[in-house]
């Protein structure tokens, strides 16, 4: 088993020395001698300033995807605190904030710990989509969101808004080529079509033949990327009250899945690589109508289909590789649509309640989704979900300093499970979330707020397990189903601007009560040699952490930014039901383990984004970033751990009056790290040449990689 290379103890204390403040909310590519730009938060009720924002947010704008070079969500999770990924596929797609959100799926349907909305469309549970062409910012709030969104944020909510039609005629074209077959090439042109409507499309494709080698196929693209992305854009100003905005989006995203190899490398052996794919036609249509001196109507319609496959060899080698092996692939196919739609009413200065010092928001949401999943042929299941909440927001102040924030949302959710093995469940609960909040505006300058939060994650049914029960004696009937978990989130925070806006800074500090948490399980079949994967609710689990952000521009040609985060997110009361012993004859006898007092997976003790831009020259900026995060478990199943590492990433940009050219490098020391791990603890391992004992296996990060990137505009 080959072992993490550790970098330069040097990047470690530069990385932490840098942390004192952090700066998801990177406003621009250099220095800005007239101070840092404004932030503007619009995934809240009402857009806002996010240093006036009382909650613990991150902007990404476009500006700072464009220095950090990222083409997809998975490249901008790293740069908030608290936030990590795990991949098992062919990108980070599955999000964790505060040490709470899904690491895979597989037969069974997932009720998502953390929402994702691409330009007002639900795409929760779809991470491939999350690609960032033409984004005009994504925003990445944690705690979990019962006011906002509801059953699907207890973690957070993530969401990512395109640029809308500009008022004058613009076109630009980008193009980049990498290491490792790399390359991508965007197009985007938007401007009026008439005095009331304009328009906006963006094209991209994106290409690579990833890091994995396959040396028995003789291939070196079984672990490729090729995505191609179209969005299509119109907004119409019906009349001077009445604006409407639609939405089209089409994703083709097919991508192979080769990643895990017996000796840990990049070089694998799978004679039937897998696929890791992706196509949607989705659409949305939003309006703002200013025509009541009372309230401002608000609306988002949307619909989404969305055909998804995910396979892999789960032998990772070939026939003939041992005397002793097996051969077996695994493959799902999703069918997931939904329609949604949330309506709002929004106060005027007109309509404030109480002496006109409290503004409200009230409002309607429904949302329906229909998952039907197909496994190797032979398995299928179908999964309905009908969501219909109301909710409402008062914003109270309390005199010149004070003001009072409370929220409310009660759901109703109803799940309909029926599959192909003669199982079928029917749930219905009523869920309520929210939020408190007293601000206190210290100075022009300074918010210090405190939240206490209540999130919610719908319960269900283990469907294939309650048949596979009947070949696996370890499982019993009070796992069939498992009830909803509950979150309270009491979160203490201060933000602000100060040094004539050089310095923008927000820390928070929070403490997290989960109960009854849906934790996942996976029992040895020895009938068939397989894991029944299940969800079960552990007793509780307690979670305390700090974030900090900041900017600082330091001189006209130096900004400082830096971004922080402390952990500590433990189980409560829990025995993991998937630690199995190893017997000759796999007779799978249960030997629980204790997980009372540990860590989640997935949720290091800290991580780290730091770095600097300098102005070389008037046209020339040299930027330098070190990122990094502690070791943390994979999974609950089992106490294996990844290692610790720091990375090290560069750009050099040159910008025109109308172009610009970078050189970049991202992990510069070449530091080998694990995104993802399996470990078979007690049970066997995957490889016949050694009698299938017990062993670790990893997919490996990104590699060193350079490259260069240029773009064009008209």
């Amino acid at each position: 088993m080959n072992q993490a290379t550790r970098t330069n103890p040097l990047h470690r204390w530069i990385g932490l020395a840098g942390c004192v403040a952090t700066g998801s909310a990177i406003a621009a590519t250099g220095p800005q001698s007239a101070g840092l730009e404004e932030v503007v938060v619009t995934s809240q009720f009402r857009d806002s300033v996010q240093l006036e924002t009382p909650t613990s947010i991150s902007v990404f704008d476009e500006k700072a995807m464009r220095a950090r070079g990222a083409g997809h969500l998975e490249q901008l999770l790293n740069l908030a605190p608290n936030v990590n990924f795990s991949t098992g596929a062919s990108r980070g797609r599955f999000v964790q904030i505060r040490g709470i959100g899904e690491r895979s799926q597989f037969i069974d349907p997932v009720n998502p710990s953390v929402g994702l909305i691409i330009d007002g469309i639900d795409f929760t549970g779809l991470g491939l989509a999350a690609d960032t062409l033409d984004m005009d910012r994504v925003e990445i709030l944690r705690g979990p969101q019962g006011t906002v969104y509801g059953a699907n944020a207890l973690a957070g909510l993530i969401t990512m808004t395109s640029n809308a039609p500009s008022a004058e005629p613009v076109a630009k074209v980008s193009a980049e080529a990498a290491q490792y077959g790399s390359h991508a090439l965007s197009a985007v042109t938007s401007g009026p079509l008439t005095d009331r409507l304009g328009y906006r499309i963006a094209a991209q494709n994106r290409q690579s033949d990833g890091y994995v080698e396959n040396r028995y196929l003789g291939r070196d693209d079984t672990q490729n990327i090729d995505e191609s992305t179209l969005r299509g854009k119109l907004r119409y100003r019906a009349s001077d009250d009445l604006q409407l905005d639609f939405t089209l989006l089409h994703f083709d995203m097919d991508n192979g899945y080769d990643a895990f190899s017996l000796d840990n490398s990049r070089h694998t052996l799978s004679d039937q690589p897998g696929r890791d794919t992706q196509k949607t036609l989705a659409g949305a249509l939003s309006s703002r109508w200013t025509g009541s001196d009372l309230f401002t109507l608000e609306s988002v319609f949307s619909a989404a289909d969305s055909d998804t496959e995910y396979g892999y060899d789960e032998d990772w080698t070939y026939v003939g590789f041992h005397p002793d092996e097996y051969s077996s692939t695994d493959n799902y196919r999703r069918d997931r649509d939904n329609l949604s739609a949330d309506i709002r009413f929004v106060s005027t200065e007109e309509s404030r309640l109480f002496r006109d010092s409290t503004g409200w928001v009230a409002g309607v949401y429904l949302r329906r989704e229909e998952e039907s999943l197909v496994r190797n042929a032979s398995f299928r299941s179908q999964f309905d979900t009908d969501n219909a909440a109301l909710y409402g927001q008062l914003t109270a102040a309390l005199g010149d300093r004070f003001n009072l924030v409370t929220g409310l949302r009660l759901e109703q959710r109803e799940a309909d499970y029926a599959d192909s093995l003669s199982v079928a469940r029917k749930t219905d609960e009523n869920l309520w979330g929210g939020n408190i909040t007293l601000e206190y505006n210290r100075s022009e300058n300074t918010l210090v707020y405190a939240t206490l939060s209540r999130g919610y994650k719908a319960g269900g049914v283990n469907g294939r397990i309650i048949s596979a029960s009947a070949g696996n004696p370890q499982i019993g009937s009070d796992v069939f189903e498992f009830d909803t978990e509950q979150m309270l989130n009491y979160e203490l925070g201060l933000k602000g601007a100060w040094l004539d806006n050089r310095l923008q800074a927000q820390v928070a500090a929070f403490y997290q009560d989960r109960s009854d948490v849906q934790a996942k399980q996976s029992i040895f079949n020895p009938d068939d040699f397989s894991f029944d994967d299940f969800l079960a609710n552990a007793a509780g689990g307690q979670t305390t952490g700090v974030e900090a952000e900041a900017n600082y521009l330091a001189t006209e040609k130096l900004r400082l930014f830096a971004a922080a985060g402390w952990l500590n997110a433990e189980f409560q009361d829990f025995a993991s039901s998937s630690h199995v012993d190893a017997r000759n004859d796999y007779t799978g006898a249960v030997s629980p383990l204790d997980l009372d007092g540990r860590d989640l997976a997935h949720a290091p003790n800290y991580q780290f984004f730091t770095g600097a831009e300098y102005a070389l020259a008037a046209n020339l900026a040299l930027r330098l970033e070190v990122e990094g995060k502690d070791d943390f478990y994979f999974s609950n199943s089992h106490n294996e751990k990844s290692t610790a590492y720091e990375l090290l990433n560069a750009r050099l940009t040159y910008s025109g009056d109308n172009w610009d050219l970078s050189l970049w490098g991202r992990n510069l020391t070449d530091e080998v790290y694990y995104t993802r791990g399996f470990y078979f603890s007690n049970q066997f391992g995957n490889n016949p040449a050694n009698g299938y004992a017990p062993e670790a296996y990893y997919q490996l990060g990104e590699p060193r990689i350079a490259g260069i990137s240029g773009s064009y505009t008209f």
